[in-house]
Formats: C-alpha cells, sequence, structure tokens
C-alpha cells in the first residue's frame, strides 16, 4: 500500500494544473478512518480564493446521497419503513392512483412521478408547501413499481414532506440535528446554504458539460423531469436565491463531509454509526436494474442510492449518489471504503475525473476493482 493521501494530492494538483479542473476536493475513509483529505486549484479564479478543506461546492444531484440517508435514520429509528405508503402521511399525495407509491418506490426511482411540476421557476422552489402541492396533484406517468425512471426534482420534495410528516421538522433541520451534527459536519453537509455562509461556496464554472445537455433532443424526458429553467449549470447554480433555497434533490457541501457520512453507513465513524448492519445490508441491495425511462439507459438502483457507479471501481455492492458535472460520493461495504469528490468545473464523460481519482485512491489502499 503506498501513501493514498500523498498518491491522491499529486493527482489531483496534477489535473488542475494541466487546466482539466479549477478547483477540487477528495476525502476518502477506510474502515471508518480518514485517509485522504486533499484539496487543489481555486474555488473562485476571479479572486482567487483557494479550495481548502471547509470550502462548500454546489454537487447537485450528490444532495441525494444524504436525502435518502436521512430516511435511513428515521427507518432505523421506527419512524417510517420502506412499505409505508406515501399517502399514509401525506394524504393529498394519494390522489390520480399514487395510493399505493410507498417510501421504497421513492427510493428507488420507481413512483412514477419524475416529471417536475409544469411552469416551476427558481423563485418557486422556495415555496416549500406550493412546490408539495403541486407535486402532489401530479397524474403518474406509470404504475408504481412497473418502471424506473429518475426523480431529478420530484424525488426530494417527496421525501422531504414524508420527513416532516413523520418527523415534525423540515428534512434540512433532520439532517443537521440527525445526521451532520453527530457526524461533527454540521456546517459543511447543506440543501440550502445559510446567507451568511455563501462567502464559502465555490463559484461553478462549464467544462463541457452545457454542451453535453444540448445535445439531448427537445423531447427528451430528462427535461420534462429536469426543465430547462432548473437545469444544473453554472448559471443556475451560481445564484445567491437558488443556493440559500433548500431543494433536498440537491446539495451544498464538503467532500469531507460526504465521505464522512457514507462512512458511517457502513461502519463506525468516532464512535458514531448511522444505521446497523443489518439496514447497511439492505441499502446495498440492488432493486431494480431496468432501463431507465428518464436518463435513457439501465441504471441500477437501490434505496436511494445508484449502484456499481463506474466510479465505485466495479463493485456491485457499493452505493452512492452522482451529481450533474461530476461530483461523487459513495460507499464501497464490501471493503469498508468510503469515497467523495467535490469540483467547480462542470464536465461530463469523457472529461469528468472522478473515476480517475477514485481508481487511483483504490491502488493506493490496495483494493482490487
Amino acid at each position: 500500500m503506498t501513501d493514498p493521501q500523498a498518491a491522491a494530492r499529486k493527482l489531483i494538483d496534477g489535473i488542475v494544473s494541466a487546466g482539466r479542473e479549477t478547483g477540487m476536493q477528495v476525502a476518502a475513509y477506510l474502515h471508518g478512518e480518514p485517509v485522504v483529505s486533499a484539496c487543489a486549484g481555486l474555488a473562485d479564479p476571479a479572486s482567487g480564493r483557494p479550495v481548502e478543506e471547509r470550502t462548500l461546492f454546489n454537487s447537485w444531484s450528490a444532495g441525494k446521497g444524504p436525502v435518502s440517508t436521512v430516511v435511513h435514520v428515521l427507518a432505523e429509528r421506527g419512524l417510517l419503513s420502506y412499505d409505508t405508503r406515501v399517502a399514509d402521511l401525506w394524504p393529498d399525495f394519494g390522489v390520480h392512483g399514487k395510493g399505493g407509491v410507498t417510501i421504497a418506490h421513492v427510493l428507488a426511482h420507481t413512483a412514477g412521478v419524475p416529471q417536475a411540476p409544469e411552469g416551476l421557476t427558481v423563485a418557486g422552489l422556495a415555496d416549500w408547501d406550493g412546490v408539495c402541492a403541486r407535486i402532489a396533484a401530479l397524474t403518474p406517468l406509470w404504475e408504481a413499481g412497473t418502471a424506473t425512471g429518475y426523480h431529478a426534482l420530484t424525488f426530494g420534495y417527496v421525501l422531504g414532506e414524508v420527513v416532516r410528516r413523520a418527523t415534525g421538522r423540515p428534512i434540512a433541520q433532520v439532517l443537521r440535528e440527525d445526521v451532520a451534527g453527530p457526524l461533527g459536519v454540521a456546517e459543511e453537509l447543506f440543501f440550502g446554504v445559510p446567507a451568511s455562509q455563501l462567502g464559502r461556496v465555490a463559484r461553478l464554472d462549464d467544462g463541457n458539460w452545457d454542451a453535453a445537455v444540448a445535445r439531448r433532443p427537445p423531447d427528451s424526458p430528462f427535461f420534462t423531469a429536469a426543465p430547462p429553467a432548473l437545469q444544473a449549470g453554472p448559471e443556475l447554480g451560481n445564484r445567491p436565491d437558488y443556493l440559500t433555497t433548500d431543494v433536498p434533490s440537491a446539495g451544498t457541501m464538503t467532500a469531507r463531509a460526504l465521505a464522512r457520512m457514507f462512512a458511517a453507513l457502513i461502519g463506525e465513524v468516532d464512535g458514531v454509526r448511522l444505521i446497523s448492519p443489518e439496514r447497511a445490508g439492505l441499502v446495498s441491495t440492488v432493486v431494480t436494474a431496468a432501463p431507465d425511462l428518464v436518463l435513457g439507459a439501465p441504471v441500477p438502483k437501490g434505496l436511494g442510492y445508484f449502484m456499481g457507479l463506474p466510479e465505485m471501481g466495479g463493485h456491485a455492492r457499493a452505493f452512492g449518489c452522482k451529481g450533474s458535472g461530476g461530483a461523487v460520493a459513495f460507499a464501497d461495504p464490501e471493503h469498508g471504503f468510503a469515497f467523495a469528490l467535490t469540483h467547480n468545473r462542470m464536465t461530463a464523460p469523457p472529461l469528468d475525473v472522478a473515476a480517475e481519482v477514485a481508481d487511483l485512491v483504490r491502488q493506493a489502499l490496495g483494493i482490487r476493482a
């Protein structure tokens, strides 16, 4: 085994020096112990502000990891179960044939309501009750459990409202008090960023992400789930009004916080274990590998996380979430490994670097693909 910290630092310094990234963070845990915490580049090229360990990165759907984690923590405490029907907690949701939709359906993106409400604006995202009322009124595109399609926006609001109904607290508060706080990262793991912390947020820029989105046909279901007005990109991701809004399908965080959270899902981190080994076994099991009707390709999914992504090194039980533009965080329970990469240059294959960095860290630790 080589020194993973030195190896990761050398690699990301080289990536930034070559102009492949603007600024980035990498963090990794092995059996509950931190083994990598490395930063490189600039959080804001205009001011020259460097990336530090506590720099916050808007990491888009990497924030679905914390949403799902909150649900699992509440299930562990008996406040809900995966078989709980959403309408049992939120009666308005049960209209138009959605009465049978369970929390498990939502977690696995099989609930049948991937479409964002029509005409939703950035300002409208802040109206929690209004957005939830509009989602509750949606007619499903398929019967729950019979197909899967990425619920890009509705995922977070449906689960967020379920959490609010089950606990009496907004999901952002539950994240802080029940997940981030116990792990010591309450100031590093957010849906909406407190206005007082905006100065810590890295500014996003575009690699090839905007061009990759533009290549999708205009009638793609992708734009139904994530409409153009709310499309992930530097323009939206740098807006203070968006960054400060709790949109729990996305998140702004540090790599350290994400890696620490995933490590605590599969083991103990400084005395904190978020869920039992038995529940971790459920979480690391594929629920569906059917073709995704929104993304247009098969994507194995578990209860709230994607499974076996390329960044996960071919390990089928590894689970996590990837954000638009290339941020990623995951846990590999077979090897006790957790990893996160956050950055501010939004890229799509072949320019994204997360798999390259994760592979190097695994190699340094002696974890075989």
